[in-house]
């Protein structure tokens, strides 16, 4: 492919959909395949309380945003631009590559069409925005500012051109349940699409292993463990996350419907050990390939950890069974 191609129009020719994400303030917190283990220790520890699943019922528990499926009866997060009433307003549909620019964006009330300005918090936060590009080799976890107009706004650096998902997972205030919505992205340069990465169950992220234990299932779920090692030691002394010992955040390959999950049990509850293992309970909406991102936290910095898995566990035939996301 000629690499002077140009995506000026980018967004347009990939409008699929996809969802949910979270963060406020002024932090941006990149991972990608290809670079550095991503530093996230702008994000700020919180006091939230671990939700099974944002936005299903797994295993018959309360999971909270209703957008999320893993029962089949409602629709994965992030697939609309406007649902229940709500609308979001992409502002800056496109950006350039690899040049940090601001991105702006608000949410609209259909009936009165103007911005909310007033949210519920949800673990720790008014408003959580996650950044993906289609190929599912980056990955951004922003935490945007809100003026007293409703807009939000956040710094972000994108590294390649492509199709990029924007996330925003909220409740306004007053509203029985949370929402998830998505929009393109169209980030201009020079463009050449990548392979899902290969099927692997572990991964390496700034001198950390980390181990996928269990199988991403569709209908009820099941659980996922993910255990976590330095230096060939398991980590013992975790550290909270936004309330939690990680988060959990799974994007479906082709439409990147967007599914959020959060561990079982939090810190500080008298069960729940500080690792080597971060265990979830998570529900696919359908067969098909996800990719996989666990923040967690060490040391005083959060690092990314991503994999690829089919539900059921098995990868197509031919595709690589370790070696896994290089940072």
């Amino acid at each position: 492919m000629n690499t002077g191609l140009k995506i000026t129009a980018f967004a347009a020719a990939v409008a699929a959909t996809f969802g949910t994400a979270y963060g406020v303030g002024t932090a941006v917190d990149p991972v990608t395949d290809k670079a550095p283990a991503a530093q996230h220790g702008e994000h700020d520890g919180g006091q939230e309380k671990g939700k099974r699943m944002s936005g299903e019922k797994a295993a018959g528990k309360e999971a909270g945003h209703g957008e999320h499926a893993g029962h089949g009866a409602t629709a994965p997060g992030g697939l609309q631009i406007s649902d229940r009433g709500y609308t979001l307003d992409l502002k800056t549909p496109r950006i350039e590559a690899d040049k940090e620019q601001e991105l702006r964006f608000a949410v609209v009330k259909d009936a009165t069409g103007r911005n909310v300005t007033a949210y519920r918090a949800e673990h720790d936060k008014e408003l959580h925005l996650i950044v993906a590009s289609r190929d599912l080799t980056s990955y951004r976890h922003l935490h945007p500012t809100r003026a007293a107009d409703g807009t939000w706004s956040t710094p972000v650096r994108l590294p390649e051109a492509g199709g990029y998902r924007v996330f925003a997972d909220f409740r306004p205030e007053g509203a029985k349940e949370g929402l998830t919505l998505g929009a393109d992205l169209a980030v201009a340069g020079a463009f050449e699409p990548k392979d899902l990465p290969a099927h692997s169950t572990t991964t390496t992220v700034d001198g950390y292993d980390v181990t996928l234990k269990g199988e991403l299932k569709t209908g009820a779920g099941g659980d996922l463990t993910l255990d976590v090692a330095k230096n060939g030691k398991p980590v013992t002394d975790l550290q909270p996350y936004l309330g939690a010992y990680g988060h959990l955040v799974a994007l479906r390959s082709g439409d990147l419907a967007y599914l959020h999950v959060h561990p079982n049990g939090e810190p500080g509850d008298g069960k729940t050990k500080a690792g080597p293992g971060i265990s979830f309970m998570a529900a696919a909406p359908s067969k098909g390939a996800y990719r996989l991102f666990l923040d967690f936290k060490h040391e005083g910095k959060v690092r990314t950890a991503a994999f690829t898995v089919h539900t059921g566990g098995d990868a197509p035939a031919g595709t690589e069974q370790g070696g896994g996301h290089q940072h």
